[in-house]
């Protein structure tokens, strides 16, 4: 019995009582809980530079694409803290089966049978100033017409150029 009332403290214990996350600028993106005395934790003078590479598709056509909600709870990272957005230089590149989630809303309809979820994301995050790029090499090979994407993104030549221009100017290079 002694064992039993110990290791039902021990699990009352780790069940530690969080604040819920906040999703301040983002909405449907992973929201942030701010953790007192946390090392690294976000601070009003640092610059925070990654391009998210995004190759893979959400599980199910309601989800945000895996990039979209890293990128969108960073950002929310730095609302929930009171900091500006502006200390975050975001940009996306999509190539691959992440391509279907910036499909405008017509054509992500006809084929998912839904509403595009990332279209509010990528609206709210472009208020933030991230940039939005697509792979037009793999637009080309699968022969995906610009104009059924989203205008809210811009038509590069090529995903890895993208991720090479901006690994050279000192951004993280963060894959989903």
């Amino acid at each position: 019995m002694k064992a039993f009332l110990i290791l039902i403290s021990s699990v009352t214990l780790a069940l530690a009582q969080w604040p819920l996350p906040k999703a301040p600028a983002v909405s449907g993106a992973d929201g942030y809980v701010d953790i007192p005395n946390a090392a690294l934790a976000p601070t009003k003078n640092g610059t925070y530079r990654a391009v998210f590479d995004a190759t893979r598709a959400a599980e199910k056509p309601t989800d945000l694409l895996p990039a979209l909600n890293m990128a969108g709870s960073e950002l929310n990272a730095l609302a929930a803290t009171n900091l500006p957005l502006a200390n975050a230089k975001f940009a996306v590149v999509f190539h691959g089966p992440a391509v279907d989630g910036i499909l405008d809303e017509p054509h992500y309809k006809a084929r998912f049978g839904t509403s595009n979820p990332n279209l509010k994301a990528i609206a709210e995050m472009k208020k933030s100033g991230v940039e939005f790029f697509v792979c037009g090499q793999y637009l080309a090979a699968e022969k995906i017409a610009p104009k059924s994407l989203t205008p809210d993104v811009t038509l590069a030549a090529d995903a890895l150029l993208v991720l090479i221009h901006y690994h050279n100017q000192g951004y993280a290079a963060l894959s989903f």
